[in-house]
């Protein structure tokens, strides 16, 4: 769950049924066609509670998002980093290709373009914490001799999210197990990490 400063205020019922009616609409019409008007009606809520939780309908289904991808996406460590990173990338590749987490992030990372502060959101909320994340688990996989001293983790997390995320945007074909153990293995091995 975000925290914000607002959210020691909520209603953890009001904001569970707030973020299910924003998903459920944005399946159901499409991101474009979701308003605060609606998630409020379908969530049983007053535009009012929902504006002073969130300035916009993306920072709803953002919020929705994060939770979810949070839950799908945990950052294990078993003591093989190639095994531990096929999973967490399964797991980022299952909640992009269906309903209703894909479609509400495209029409979040649509919205970024329009609006600076759902951008800043993104990246103070979402995508900075779980590069940190990745991080600290690439971190732990050198720490290990799994992954040479000297080698860029921060580029590596890039390599590793950007095909994801660049099939996504472009409504590519999803990733299957095989595609994802062999851009898991690339990566690895652009590490020149020992035995991959």
């Amino acid at each position: 769950m975000i925290t914000s400063p607002s959210s020691v205020r909520r209603s953890e019922r009001s904001r569970r049924a707030i973020l299910r009616s924003a998903l459920h609409l944005c399946t159901e019409r499409g991101y474009g066609h979701v308003t605060i008007e609606a998630i409020a009606a379908d969530a049983g809520v007053s535009k009012k509670t929902i504006y002073r939780w969130w300035p916009s309908k993306g920072a709803v289904l953002l919020e929705a998002f994060t939770d979810a991808l949070i839950d799908a996406t945990p950052f294990v460590d078993t003591g093989d980093i190639g095994a531990d990173l096929r999973t967490h990338v399964a797991g980022a590749v299952k909640l992009l290709s269906v309903p209703p987490f894909g479609p509400a992030y495209a029409g979040i990372l649509s919205e970024l373009h329009h609006d600076d502060r759902l951008a800043q959101q993104l990246r103070e909320q979402l995508v900075d914490p779980r590069v940190e994340e990745a991080i600290g688990r690439l971190r732990s996989a050198q720490d290990q001799g799994q992954i040479p001293p000297g080698a860029d983790l921060p580029l590596a997390v890039e390599m590793l999210y950007g095909p994801v995320y660049y099939r996504h945007v472009l409504r590519k074909p999803v990733q299957d197990e095989e595609t994802i153990a062999t851009l898991v293995d690339h990566v690895l091995r652009s590490l020149r990490a020992p035995g991959y």
